[in-house]
């Protein structure tokens, strides 16, 4: 076999677990306490195979600070790095422990990055300018109130409170991070929560700035995201972005990845109500 036809390496995906001991919303089709049996079955998966790390996409937990307590303790099955980053739902706990979850979660900060196998994966904290993450008086939370005003004004659709924007200063890191990799010779793969492209409903509020920027850089290849639970794909320049559907969602069907990294394309394996998707770069 030639060396082509082996994956560089492959890592694994779970997006919007949303674990909460509380009882399903059933018109929403929210079975927020099974999320426990699927994590631990996704995980029994990623087990039987060799990966780098598997990516929790955000909203780990529904609501409550407690519900860590039940939930992280299923990805000590885990043979593999576990990396966590903030969705929404993730700050719906009280104020005292807002500026707690990046650390409960075992991040480093609230976004950073790293690289492995020549690749640079850049994680981004999507709930920086929000009316929910941000300490109560934190000039974040004014920009956001603003923020989403004016896009209520103009009646955009993704003015929604449940979404959110990055701030300058991650915006700027982000487009340094690109750079920095682009000098190194490293592919880039973008990891956030929300989605920013196709535009919907439940896109970042600066979604626009975020796409332009990353269709421009040669060496971004993907941008892999949760939040929207339904699952969507699209393309801008040469970057793939794909939108993880919800684990949350169904009271028993599982949805969860694994991706390949080739030479020349990535591959998507996906199990349950997960899409399996070819993306050649």
């Amino acid at each position: 076999m030639s060396s082509s036809a082996l994956p560089l390496f492959r890592f694994g995906v779970i997006a919007d677990p949303q674990y909460a001991a509380i009882p399903p919303h059933a018109v929403m089709d929210r079975y927020y306490a099974n999320s426990l049996a699927k994590v631990a079955e996704a995980i029994e998966v990623f087990n039987g195979w060799e990966l780098s790390f598997v990516v929790t996409l955000g909203d780990v937990i529904d609501r409550s600070f407690s519900s860590f307590d039940d939930i992280l303790p299923v990805y000590e099955k885990l043979r593999h790095e576990a990396l966590f980053l903030l969705g929404n739902h993730d700050f719906s706990v009280s104020a005292g422990h807002l500026s707690e979850i990046a650390t409960r979660l075992g991040m480093p900060s609230p976004y950073y990055s790293f690289s492995r196998h020549g690749w640079r994966f850049i994680v981004l904290d999507g709930n920086e300018v929000s009316t929910f993450a941000p300490p109560e008086g934190h000039p974040h939370r004014a920009l956001a109130a603003q923020m989403l005003a004016e896009l209520e004004e103009n009646g955009a659709r993704n003015a929604h409170r449940w979404n959110a924007a990055l701030s300058d200063a991650q915006f700027a890191w982000l487009a340094d991070e690109i750079a920095k990799a682009g000098e190194a010779g490293e592919k880039v793969i973008v990891m956030n929560h929300y989605p920013v492209h196709p535009p919907s409903e439940h896109g970042m509020w600066d979604s626009e700035r975020i796409v332009a920027l990353l269709a421009a850089q040669a060496n971004v290849v993907a941008y892999l995201n949760g939040h929207d639970h339904v699952g969507n794909y699209g393309k801008a320049g040469a970057c793939h972005f794909v939108n993880f559907k919800g684990v949350v969602d169904t009271e028993s069907e599982n949805a969860f990845a694994i991706v390949e990294v080739y030479a020349a394309h990535i591959e998507i394996r996906g199990f349950g109500r997960e899409e399996s998707r070819t993306l050649v770069y």
